[in-house]
């Protein structure tokens, strides 16, 4: 055993890559499969180009900073070292928005999956059944065991494939399908409709950095981390094209004249489309496995998080406690079951819209700390062309898409997404009693990988031990 908790470096770039894109999982590709292509007038395999082109200048931007705090970190953390506190917490809070929908959104689909199989059960029984067993679970300290979570990846690689596989099929033995490219042309919406369908594709490389977090098992860190957070958003977001490419070729309906609830479930007609009953089913079982085993996975993340901000006086004392028999945060746990009942009356629409507006903003705070900290400080790194590329000219490129999907996204979607960062302001102003004090903020130099225990990033910055204050100004 080795005595200095040293952790083996036997990471190279394929297995990076190959994490990478297993923990963004193929499969998300189907969870908004109708919605965009109904607001992208059937053109979702060009909104994924549009989004992947975007999030390849963000990742290169999430890169750079890894690069330069090889030890783990996020947007949350890259904001503050390049910003301070006051926009490190704002950007976390953006993030925590993330946190707080994405469970909520996989009881969603749950519902409707199952409800669109035994319809005479209505969609929210099963809604509620899953938040109350995934409530129960957590509080008894009960989690998903690794061998399941990756069998449920494994089998929706399968499915991704062979519904890739049977698409084309179809499509060339369709008589009066469209033209091969077709769907990377645009249609009647214009580029207006593709913008706003790959705003919300944003949310579908949710985690693609998380790759930073084997910093300590990863030989040469500073080189193969960052190539490696590039490769997974292009090669991910190439799959992600692939599929909605084959689909749109096999199957063309009315995605106008589609009701909420068809959209919502418009995956399932797809797999029926060109499967039949046998891979329907087979996408509904290893579907709404994931939405149970996601769904717990993002309980026990934003539950931990609140107790960490209640614990600390940033949010209620009462999240901060704990049930000393399990030793589990038991209010936390409530509140986030609480919040994910919204689910019975929101549409889905609406609460995808928010996570990508989440997303977007944090991806736009990571540009721009690569410019604020390799550009515009004191001992300045840009002093020759293919420098100013790296920290000036990509970052500002990535800036300019990601705020512009950012602004895409519905009005409805900007309101929520704006109020909920005024609520974060006002509970900055009541923390740091009109900022005389310290901002809460995360100390990278007291954190380490092997410190961490969750699965990404955001884990590992939201769910540290502590909020330490840190010297100086916000």
């Amino acid at each position: 055993m080795n005595s200095t908790g040293k952790l083996k470096r036997s990471l190279g770039l394929p297995q990076l890559v190959l994490f990478g894109i297993t923990y963004m999982t193929v499969v998300t590709v189907f969870t908004t499969y109708g919605y965009v292509s109904q607001v992208s007038d059937s053109r979702l395999p060009l909104a994924y180009l549009v989004t992947t082109v975007a999030m390849i200048f963000t990742a290169l931007s999430y890169g750079a900073m890894a690069r330069r705090y090889p030890v783990a970190g996020s947007s949350y953390t890259y904001a503050q070292q390049a910003f301070g506190g006051g926009a490190g917490f704002l950007t976390g809070w953006a993030t925590l928005l993330d946190y707080l929908f994405l469970p909520l959104i996989n009881f969603m689909l749950l519902g409707a999956y199952l409800n669109a199989v035994i319809p005479q059960v209505p969609f929210w029984v099963f809604t509620l059944v899953a938040i109350a067993l995934v409530f129960t679970l957590n509080v008894l300290g009960i989690t998903m065991i690794n061998k399941v979570n990756v069998l449920i990846i494994a089998l929706g690689a399968i499915l991704s494939l062979v519904f890739i596989v049977l698409s084309f099929n179809t499509y060339l033995k369709a008589t009066n399908a469209p033209a091969l490219f077709e769907p990377f042309t645009v249609g009647d919406a214009g580029w207006q409709g593709v913008f706003g369908g790959a705003a919300i594709l944003a949310l579908s490389f949710l985690g693609f950095d998380a790759v930073s977090t084997l910093s300590e098992e990863t030989r040469d860190a500073r080189r193969n981390i960052p190539r490696a957070i590039v490769l997974t958003t292009l090669v991910g977001g190439l799959l992600f094209t692939l599929i909605s490419w084959a689909g749109s070729l096999a199957v063309q309906p009315d995605w106008d004249g589609m009701s909420t609830e068809e959209l919502d479930t418009a995956s399932a007609f797809l797999m029926q489309s060109v499967g039949g009953e046998l891979l329907l089913n087979f996408f509904i079982a290893v579907y709404v496995a994931g939405c149970i085993g996601s769904g717990l996975a993002g309980q026990v993340g934003v539950s931990r998080i609140l107790f960490s901000m209640g614990r600390d006086g940033i949010l209620p004392s009462a999240l901060g406690k704990v049930w000393e028999r399990r030793g589990t945060p038991v209010i936390a746990t409530a509140a986030v079951s609480v919040f994910t009942l919204l689910g019975i009356f929101l549409p889905l629409s609406l609460v995808i819209n928010v996570i990508s507006f989440g997303a977007l903003a944090a991806f736009t705070m990571v540009n721009l700390s690569v410019i604020r900290t390799f550009a515009l400080r004191q001992n300045s790194e840009v002093r020759d062309f293919k420098s100013a590329l790296r920290y000036v000219v990509f970052p500002l490129i990535g800036t300019i898409f990601t705020f512009w999907l950012w602004t895409s996204l519905t009005q409805q979607t900007l309101i929520v997404g704006l109020l909920w960062l005024l609520g974060g302001f006002v509970i900055l102003l009541i923390v740091t009693r009109g900022f005389k004090r310290r901002v809460p903020t995360m100390d990278l130099s007291e954190k380490t990988a092997a410190d961490a225990a969750g699965p990404s990033t955001e884990h590992i910055d939201l769910l540290g031990a502590d909020y330490p204050f840190r010297d100086g100004k916000y």
